[in-house]
């Protein structure tokens, strides 16, 4: 590096002048790396010591940003301004789903170890005890009471059960043993409830966006979706939902109140009060699907829509696969004055859950440690999600559009304008790093410039690589009008 003539400016000074000017050019771009301190030593006959103080200064200015053990990168934008959020949708009508075949395409595409999994529906299995878990299932393999293999048939096993409600007891909901019915994980249990209340031809309303499995299984039964606008923090509007219900006449709703997949939104108390009187006007059911709601921040866990339920309407299903047993495919439904015909159902479906695998996690529950593992897991979760939100922030292209979540693991993205999210899905894998494409959570195939990203992993150097790679797939990415899209 060569000082100009008459210019006295220290040298770290001028070589932070240097790079900033890079920076405006346009030649390092969000997301660069910086050259090393060892590099711009050699290069430029500077000490260390120099260098560091250059990249110290630019780091002030909110020109670039350390990461541990990986150098200086070029920061997204200046001062660490946060991207603009996504905006809502305007979906109308009822109709036919038809997502099936995307999913099983963008789902099957990313199972391999070597993709990065930001486009998985499940945390890293590091987050859970399944030591512990092992051992319980060893230890009550062994004591089981032969019986118990007809005793616990539909409803399922009696001491989870009880664990399960003492766990509703526990925020004030008097959810007695009997309504609830264990299942193959949540998924199972919000299919029977929809069988209970909805047939073939018949419409259920969705948020919009909503959970892919929700369109699958209306899909599988040959039901209608009716997309109702969802707010990016608060659920669904409950204004277009009154006009839908006197509209439509749908036979039901199904929603995520708490952490909504994949917008990560929380539904306040107050207006989980208004939907369960809007609904009970109506007659009208409610599934509840609240599988994320141990994954909240702070210390107060948030009630769901069923905890303002005096009339049995709501048909509340959760699980373990989310916040403790992945893959044991434990989960659970609180029907209401439903119950009966839910357990009717699962016993004429798949008869029964896993005896030995139910057994198990009621003596995990019952030794204790559960509310410990979730405490940890919570934290861990918060400390990705704010991980991840800040890298789109800080690395993805002007244009883009972020929402920080208040809850689960899951950041909602709205690139900027024209970038396909199918195209981009297919160019991401081709860099082994999966992602969930925007028409995966939409009936009709909304949201193609939309993606979900999933920040259940552990965030290390090589989640950011991959992310800053994906950054810049976006940047790259040929622009596309609404109406050049594909169909799905």
């Amino acid at each position: 590096m060569r000082d100009r003539p008459g210019d006295t400016a220290p040298k770290f000074e001028l070589l932070a002048r240097e790079m900033e000017q890079q920076i405006a050019a346009g030649v390092l771009r969000p997301g660069d790396r910086l050259p090393s301190v060892r590099q711009a030593c050699a290069s430029r006959g500077l000490s260390p010591s120099t260098v560091f103080k250059a990249y110290y200064l630019l780091e002030s200015r909110g020109l670039v940003r350390a990461a541990s053990r990986s150098g200086y990168f070029v920061a997204a934008r200046p001062g660490g301004a946060r991207l603009p959020e996504p905006r809502a949708s305007e979906p109308s009508g009822s109709g036919p789903v038809q997502v099936k075949d995307l999913i099983y395409s963008c789902l099957g595409s990313a199972r391999a170890r070597d993709v990065v999994p930001f486009g998985s529906a499940f945390p890293s299995p590091t987050l859970f005890p399944l030591d512990r878990l092992r051992r319980a299932l060893i230890s009550s393999t062994r004591r089981l009471d032969p019986w118990s293999m007809a005793e616990d048939l539909p409803p399922g096993n009696l001491p989870l059960k009880r664990e399960i409600a003492k766990r509703y007891l526990r925020q004030g909901l008097q959810v007695p043993v009997e309504e609830i019915v264990l299942t193959y994980g949540a998924m199972e249990a919000l299919t029977l409830c929809l069988h209970a209340v909805a047939r073939a031809g018949d419409a259920v309303v969705v948020e919009s966006p909503t959970f892919y499995m929700a369109l699958q299984a209306l899909q599988r039964l040959g039901m209608h979706a009716i997309e109702v606008p969802t707010d990016m923090h608060e659920g669904i509007d409950l204004a277009r939902l009154a006009e839908v219900i006197e509209r439509h006449r749908p036979k039901a709703c199904w929603l995520m109140t708490n952490f909504q997949n994949p917008l990560g939104s929380l539904m306040p108390e107050a207006k989980k009060r208004d939907l369960v009187e809007l609904l009970a006007r109506h007659d009208m059911p409610l599934i509840e699907d609240d599988v994320y709601a141990e994954l909240y921040a702070g210390n107060v866990a948030p009630l769901p829509a069923k905890a303002f339920d005096r009339r049995g309407l709501v048909l509340h299903c959760s699980s373990f696969s989310k916040c403790l047993a992945p893959g044991y495919r434990v989960g659970w439904a609180a029907p209401g004055r439903l119950t009966r015909e839910v357990e009717r159902l699962k016993l004429m479906t798949t008869l029964s859950g896993s005896i030995p695998v139910q057994a198990a996690l009621a003596e995990y529950l019952q030794e204790g440690g559960y509310d410990r593992h979730l405490r940890g897991l919570r934290a861990s979760l918060q400390a990705q999600r704010d991980s991840m939100f800040d890298a789109v922030n800080r690395l993805f292209p002007d244009g883009t559009r972020v929402l920080q979540p208040a809850g689960g693991y899951f950041v909602w993205v709205e690139l900027p304008a024209g970038v396909d999210a199918m195209a981009l899905h297919g160019a991401a894998m081709a860099e082994r790093i999966s992602l969930a494409p925007g028409p995966m959570f939409s009936a009709r195939g909304e949201f193609r410039h939309h993606i979900r990203l999933t920040c259940g992993q552990p965030w290390d150097d090589s989640r950011e690589h991959a992310l800053r790679t994906l950054a810049r797939l976006v940047s790259d990415a040929p622009r596309v009008q609404p109406s050049a899209a594909a169909p799905i």
